[in-house]
């Protein structure tokens, strides 16, 4: 059986499995949702050595740390488990948001936190997006206050530039960057990893399979439920949806000759990129989760990874990786 190795999570202390585990579409922005089949896939993860789990207060909003907590329970202390703060969303119309990285959001936000996952700390608490009306350097502050109460492990941030990384690390050093890194998705290259591996930095790939694009599941738009966001994701739309088509039919091609699936493929290929990145592929099924597991056997080699450049060089996917007023929230 696939049993998914531990390895060091930045150089702070904190390890986790080399596969994570995004938690979001349990409870948001994917279409279905399954309580019993969620609860399911955190038994399976824990059987097959999936360690590392992540989360976010903004996943419901507050609906997906409540049910990551239940998937906790009896096993708190062998889990490394990650949420984030700092989108604030109107309960009443999630559809609203801002961003808030005050110090004093920064110590309710985690508050909160704490108590919905029912734990007394938080492995690695993360700011899921930098607040442009906020100093770095202010709400970096009070997350390492965070850490000398013992409410936090570890500290990092999301989606951030090479220079707010350095500024953020001066003031506490951080754990891990998470970012979007995928074959459709490389811009995590220019510079934020070589930052982080200066630094002593783990980086966390969320959307390692291209919100599910990269799988070769989806063969058009209307292969989504009305209900799921991604109909209004750019990548996901119009001739951009056709183009990046072309790109998953190379993927299965390549995946044919290594007798492995796309999502395996792809999910190879951000581990081979280093042992400090760390994919944290979501999903909500078990039997996706075992495919997602089996990555861990697939060796690429050099030519392998050169066949694979070729076709999915960096910029290779048409189309913005969020609507254009998310990709304001993202720190250039």
């Amino acid at each position: 059986m696939t049993t998914i190795p531990i390895r060091p999570l930045g150089s702070q202390g904190l390890q986790a499995s080399a596969l994570g585990l995004g938690c979001m579409g349990m409870s948001d922005f994917y279409s279905g949702r399954d309580e019993a089949e969620s609860l399911r896939v955190f038994d399976k993860a824990f059987e097959l050595g999936i360690r590392f789990w992540d989360t976010a207060d903004m996943y419901g909003p507050f609906t997906n740390e409540m049910l990551v907590a239940k998937g906790l329970k009896g096993r708190r202390q062998q889990i490394t488990l990650a949420t984030k703060f700092g989108i604030v969303r109107d309960p009443h119309d999630p559809s609203r948001r801002g961003l808030n990285g005050r110090p004093e959001y920064v110590k309710s936000a985690c508050e909160a936190s704490l108590k919905r996952l029912q734990t007394d700390v938080i492995d690695l608490y993360y700011l899921h997006r930098v607040d442009p009306h906020t100093p770095i350097e202010d709400t970096v502050g009070a997350m390492a206050r965070l850490v000398e109460e013992g409410k936090v492990r570890g500290i990092g941030l999301s989606e951030v530039s090479p220079q707010t990384i350095r500024r953020a690390h001066a003031v506490h050093p951080l754990t891990a960057i998470q970012s979007e890194y995928s074959l459709w998705t490389r811009d995590p290259e220019d510079g934020v990893l070589q930052t982080c591996r200066e630094l002593g930095i783990a980086f966390v790939a969320y959307s390692p399979l291209g919100r599910g694009f990269l799988t070769g599941r989806f063969q058009s738009p209307d292969d989504l439920p009305a209900d799921d966001y991604r109909r209004y994701s750019p990548r996901f739309m119009g001739e951009n949806f056709q183009k990046n088509l072309q790109l998953v039919e190379k993927i299965k091609q390549l995946a044919e000759q290594k007798h492995c699936t796309p999502a395996q493929l792809a999910l190879a290929w951000v581990m081979a990129q280093g042992e400090d990145i760390f994919p944290i592929p979501g999903t909500k099924r078990v039997a996706y989760l075992i495919e997602n597991a089996g990555a861990i056997n697939v060796q690429l080699t050099p030519e392998d990874l050169k066949a694979i450049d070729e076709i999915a060089p960096k910029g290779v996917a048409a189309g913005l990786r969020y609507p254009e007023e998310a990709m304001k929230t993202v720190n250039r």
